[in-house]
């Protein structure tokens, strides 16, 4: 884990501001999706990436019924074989 040397305050309401800089180095845009972790004594975040529950796949996800699920899994569920990405048409 690289330091920034930056320290913020947490305001009234529990927020902190993450800075410009920071921001543009990660790709993080305003009103983008923030995963947060906790591990031991450390606040993580990351920028959400949607993956399949069943999986964990992140490429081809569906919404069903306010879940992400991959094209491969929904086959699956509905009884079909899995397509293999060679066997999917151009």
């Amino acid at each position: 884990m690289k330091s920034t040397g930056i320290v913020r305050k947490v305001d009234e309401l529990g927020r902190i501001v993450i800075p410009r800089e920071l921001r543009r180095t990660l790709d993080i845009e305003e009103k983008d999706p923030l995963e947060i972790y906790v591990e031991g004594d450390r606040i993580i975040l990351r920028k959400y990436q949607p993956a399949c529950i069943f999986c964990g796949e992140a490429k081809d996800i569906a919404t069903f019924k306010g879940k992400n699920v991959c094209q491969g899994c929904l086959s699956a569920l509905a009884g079909k074989p899995k397509v293999s990405e060679n066997e999917r048409c151009a």
